[in-house]
């Protein structure tokens, strides 16, 4: 970059692009949610058939296009911005330097260079001449440059050849961000059609590394996050930073704020959609790129057997393991997003995202809210237990474990009409893989500290929204609840206690204390229900491998608390739909326990 493009820069420009780019942002943003949260909603409220559903999946595409709007327009303003800082910064050394050169009258000439006048001791009957100091960009010659000036005979030299050499520098610095920037700018372009592809999200994870890569100085200006922090330190660290501020990071580091316990659904949801979004199209080209699977699978062997074909046997060796990971990931993936698409079917409200990661502990990390838990008046977090993962956790027509948080939801609403309620699906442990796995408690134990730091963050998140902390129950089932129970434990050690005003377990195999009172809550506002037929033996089995302290689980009369009426008849049963088990379920949640029913 020359001399008079910097002198006459305005980096305002850049930065009134960047505004512009992070308001068409937003109004992706709100279309998005408009799409999702009442236009289809209100279609699905009023129409059905082939028609309604076609209609639905072109909105949803609709909607999708108008997400990768979103996310490639915050990047480039991110990025915008980011430029603009980094110019400005040269910019201000060069006009220091000029403003510098001129209060000694000295004379910057279009090319940087500066002009000095004639100065110093007479010689032979002649003052010392004026001239000219350029700056140099290779360190030895302003080294020279800079020797010869001070042994010059006119003291103007040294100081002429000091300012030159700071324009020099500035101009430097301005070609440097120009040549990083400029490259990174012009790859940020989106395909001429209105298909987001699997590629396309890829390609926008790959822009956001890009412009993240380049943004160090303009991120350096914003108030770094706390290493480490506290929910109620995250809260305050967000709640303090600019819209722009927020989007930026919002924009170039979704899976840290996705992750962040104590921002608010809203920002961590938009995080982790983007995270979603993009890592789905990283495992949908990853498949792809798998030869497809050899057909036939199986052939006619020896004596008229079926046996593998030795094409489908080197396929298997080779990509058999690869393809059904990455094909039940993807399906996690999936049942997440039909989540989101079943926004209003039977009134169930928006959802939020509170955490993803395909891998996360060891099986995924999957976090999602029915409904804002910020605002609601009574939330509830379900924490399921055995062989839970990412690749199953929204299986079958019953929709699994966010299928139970959703019926929670509905079962509450009916019962509370005109309150808030949210209800969250928490997994983000490494669940036992099998039965055997079960009967060990290192799986809760390692899980409790990320489950407190969830419901610190939750309680954090709704005080500042609303300025109380709301209702909360903590609910699980089989072995989340020995996580719970030893997540509660080690909050009452700690003094700390556990951030909920109810425990309700189903199904549970023990809690690793043989009194309610050791969890530290109230023992009335602790509640258990049992199943028959396989959730006996769950139960059961969990009291003598000893998750149950000294033999004791919940729905023993010894444990202190209350025990629920349930019609579960096996030990998946406890949120079938009409069910007296998911009705005391509701009852908790709401805070209505003069209706729960106790066995």
């Amino acid at each position: 970059m020359d001399y008079s493009t910097l002198k006459n820069l305005k980096t305002s420009e850049f930065e009134d692009a960047a505004d512009g780019y992070r308001a068409a942002s937003h109004m992706a943003s709100s279309a998005k949610d408009a799409l999702e949260q009442r236009i289809n909603v209100k279609l699905r409220e009023s129409l059905s058939g082939e028609a309604a559903e076609a209609a639905l999946t072109q909105l949803r595409s609709l909607a999708q296009d108008f997400h990768y709007t979103q996310v490639e327009c915050g990047v480039i303003s991110t990025a915008l911005n980011a430029l603009a800082a980094d110019l400005q910064t040269a910019k201000k050394k060069l006009d220091a330097a000029v403003a510098d050169a001129e209060g000694e009258k000295f004379t910057v000439g279009n090319d940087g260079s500066v002009t000095y006048p004639a100065a110093g001791d007479e010689y032979r009957g002649k003052t010392p001449p004026g001239g000219t100091a350029n700056g140099v960009t290779d360190e030895t010659a302003k080294a020279l440059n800079r020797q010869a000036a001070n042994f010059d005979p006119n003291p103007h030299f040294a100081r002429a050849q000091a300012y030159a050499d700071r324009i020099t520098t500035a101009l430097e610095e301005a070609t440097t961000a120009d040549e990083k920037w400029a490259p990174k700018l012009r790859s940020l372009k989106a395909d001429d059609d209105l298909t987001v592809s699997a590629a396309d999200w890829v390609d926008a994870k790959k822009d956001t590394g890009g412009v993240s890569d380049g943004a160090e100085r303009y991120l350096d200006s914003i108030k770094a996050p706390p290493q480490h922090g506290s929910p109620v330190d995250n809260a305050e660290w967000w709640k303090h930073l600019s819209t722009e501020d927020r989007d930026a990071y919002i924009s170039l580091h979704p899976a840290s704020i996705g992750a962040m316990n104590g921002l608010p659904a809203d920002a961590r949801d938009e995080a982790n959609r983007t995270v979603l979004a993009e890592t789905r199209g990283q495992y949908e080209l990853r498949l792809e790129a798998i030869p497809k699977e050899p057909s036939p699978k199986f052939v006619a062997g020896p004596r008229g057997a079926r046996v593998h074909s030795p094409e489908w046997l080197d396929w298997n060796s080779q990509y058999g393991k690869e393809h059904e990971l990455l094909k039940g990931k993807l399906n996690g993936m999936r049942a997440i997003q039909d989540r989101f698409d079943r926004t209003g079917w039977r009134g169930l409200p928006e959802g939020y995202l509170l955490g993803f990661d395909p891998d996360g502990e060891g099986n995924g990390r999957v976090i999602i809210a029915n409904g804002n838990p910020d605002t609601a008046d009574h939330t509830a977090i379900y924490v399921p237990g055995t062989k839970t993962s990412l690749e199953t956790i929204g299986d079958g027509a019953d929709h699994a474990d966010l299928g139970r948080s959703e019926r929670l939801w509905t079962q509450s609403n009916r019962l509370l009409p005109g309150k808030e309620i949210s209800t969250i699906t928490w997994f983000d442990y490494d669940a036992p893989d099998g039965i055997s796995e079960a009967t060990s408690d290192e799986y809760a134990l390692k899980g409790s500290p990320k489950l407190q730091q969830f419901l610190e963050g939750n309680r954090t998140a709704h005080e500042q929204m609303t300025g109380d902390s709301g209702h909360t129950t903590v609910i699980g089932h089989s072995y989340g609840s020995t996580l719970i129970g030893d997540t509660a434990k080690i909050a009452n050690w700690k003094e700390s206690g556990v951030p909920a005003d109810d425990i309700l377990v189903a199904g549970s195999p023990g809690m690793q204390v043989d009194r309610a009172a050791d969890l530290g809550i109230d023992p009335r506002h602790m509640w258990a229900m049992g199943g028959g037929t396989d959730d006996l033996v769950v139960r059961y089995g969990g009291k003598f491998a000893g998750l149950g302290g000294n033999g004791v689980i919940p729905t023993d009369q010894a444990f202190g608390g209350n025990i629920l009426k349930s019609d579960a008849g096996n030990h998946g049963a406890f949120w079938d739909e009409e069910s007296a088990s998911l009705k005391n379920q509701a009852a908790i949640i709401t805070g209505r326990h003069d209706v729960a029913t106790l066995d």
